[in-house]
């Protein structure tokens, strides 16, 4: 996995959380940058990306609380944002590149999210469960490889420990039994057209209202049917 080269170090990862010890919700994009997502998908994500973050950046509590991550998989994986609240949240530019390497993207996601989750512990930070949220248009290249079988076996194993809210979206063209395969304990939704910027207003939202909440209370989702097809 490529990284960020700015890593926070550890302390500056100690003094920031001093700075601001409320609660933490963790929220990891997994976004699918592969050569399908060429023109229209991939400027309509990026603008949907500039709305995430504007929007948790104008709620007081929600920009203290929710911590935004953004991997990419297209060719490779990477990591373009490291955990950051909206006030430190960048958003990176895509750039399209090679094919979908979504089972390998999820499992390094998965493992940096599992790192963060350590790191929020050690600064005696509580946090909500996470959100893991990926996006694509295709299939998985890396179907047939273990990559693939083991992001299906820990995506079904974090949800029966409520280790964190997984939700795949597909994007026209998308494999949906592949994504349905995936995420077989919430039903991947299908995107309306290219509705990027009312998903990530919906998404938005609704961490909003988990960021009001206990980090123990079941928040319920409002309906995705602005940006989902029915």
């Amino acid at each position: 996995m490529e990284q960020n080269p700015f890593i926070n170090s550890g302390t500056d990862i100690a003094s920031t959380y001093a700075e601001n010890a409320e609660p933490r919700c963790p929220s990891l994009l997994l976004l699918d940058v592969s050569g399908s997502m060429q023109g229209e998908p991939l400027k309509e994500l990026q603008a949907g990306l500039e709305i995430y973050r504007d929007s948790l950046l104008a709620d007081s509590l929600a920009k203290k609380r929710v911590e935004v991550a953004v991997m990419t998989f297209g060719g490779r994986v990477d990591l373009l944002q490291t955990f950051a609240t909206a006030d430190a949240f960048t958003t990176p530019q895509l750039a399209i590149a090679g094919d979908t390497p979504m089972g390998q993207a999820v499992v390094e996601g998965l493992d940096y999210l599992e790192q963060h989750k350590q790191v929020l512990k050690t600064n005696g930070v509580g946090y909500y469960r996470p959100w893991v949220f990926l996006i694509t248009d295709g299939g998985p290249t890396d179907k047939h490889s273990s990559f693939w079988t083991q992001a299906v076996q820990r995506v079904k194993d974090g949800a029966m420990k409520k280790s964190f809210s997984f939700f795949a979206v597909g994007v026209e063209g998308a494999d949906m039994e592949c994504l349905a395969e995936l995420s077989s304990a919430r039903a991947p939704v299908a995107l309306k057209g290219l509705e990027f910027r009312k998903l990530f207003e919906w998404l938005s939202a609704s961490q909003q209202a988990v960021s009001r909440s206990a980090t123990t209370d079941e928040v319920p989702l409002t309906s995705p049917a602005g940006w989902a097809q029915v």
